[in-house]
């Protein structure tokens, strides 16, 4: 009697989704990767304490609007560690999967494809929200900055971006066949999107024509976004819906022209 329980004890117990199964493998060789957590959690913020070091960059400056050249480093800090996951960390994973084969066999699985694809979206989704956390504090602590004015419309303006950012290592996923092409574009991409960002001009400093331009591209209009909601004003309609289009476009891209083998 003990033993027929057991045994119907056991088959009724519940087994873990596949999805939430699938998310806590990959959680787990995330974390083994030393590389890609320091590109994304610990460069960014390396990056603004080597600039905050500079005495003149935390002078205010009456050409920046009274605010210091670490004033604006902190939202392209926070928008730099969204692109490390998403264009240099999250794409060689998936096409390395798609390379392999792993993704060919796990579609003759209950675990569908799409789990593993949800979880590295999910993964480094998180992993750039929490180094923007860092960055944000550190910025405070360190050098004085001060925390969003506008905490909401910071909020919004950090999840468009990440979304844009996904999407687009998603697009550069679904359009690279093997890892050596993965890794070529997506080089060529991190490039330009350090410039739109404002890496090494903050885009508020450019050029009228240049800055017009930039702010419609997804990081120049989150660049701008977050400049503003920091400023303690609410995020420009414009740079808004620049963000939304190019989530919805590249949502829509990555979508149709993913393959899993």
């Amino acid at each position: 009697m003990t033993m027929t329980a057991t045994v119907r004890t056991n088959a009724a117990a519940p087994r873990p989704a596949p999805t939430a199964a699938v998310l806590r493998a990959e959680t787990r060789l995330f974390l083994r990767e030393p590389g890609s957590l320091f590109w994304i959690l610990v460069f960014p913020t390396a990056l603004m304490t080597i600039l905050g070091l500079i005495p003149s960059f935390r002078e205010n400056d009456d050409a920046l609007g009274g605010r210091s050249v670490i004033d604006l480093y902190v939202p392209v800090a926070v928008l730099l560690a969204m692109i490390m996951a998403g264009l240099q960390a999250m794409p060689p994973v998936l096409t390395g999967y798609r390379e392999r084969g792993i993704l060919r066999r796990m579609s003759a699985t209950p675990v569908r494809p799409s789990a593993l694809l949800t979880a590295q979206i999910v993964l480094h989704g998180v992993a750039s929200l929490g180094s923007a956390v860092l960055v944000i504090a550190v910025g405070r602590i360190a050098f004085g900055v001060r925390l969003p004015e506008q905490g909401a419309g910071y909020l919004l303006s950090l999840l468009l971006a990440v979304v844009c950012v996904l999407g687009l290592g998603a697009t550069i996923c679904a359009l690279s066949r093997t890892s050596k092409v993965v890794t070529a574009v997506g080089s060529v991409a991190y490039l330009l999107m350090m410039f739109t960002a404002g890496v090494w001009v903050p885009v508020s400093t450019m050029p009228d024509l240049l800055r017009r331009i930039v702010e419609f591209t997804p990081f120049g209009a989150a660049s701008q976004a977050l400049d503003q909601a920091a400023s303690g004003d609410w995020p420009g309609f414009a740079h808004l819906a620049v963000m939304l289009v190019w989530a919805a476009l590249l949502g829509v891209v990555s979508t149709r022209l993913f393959r899993w083998e």
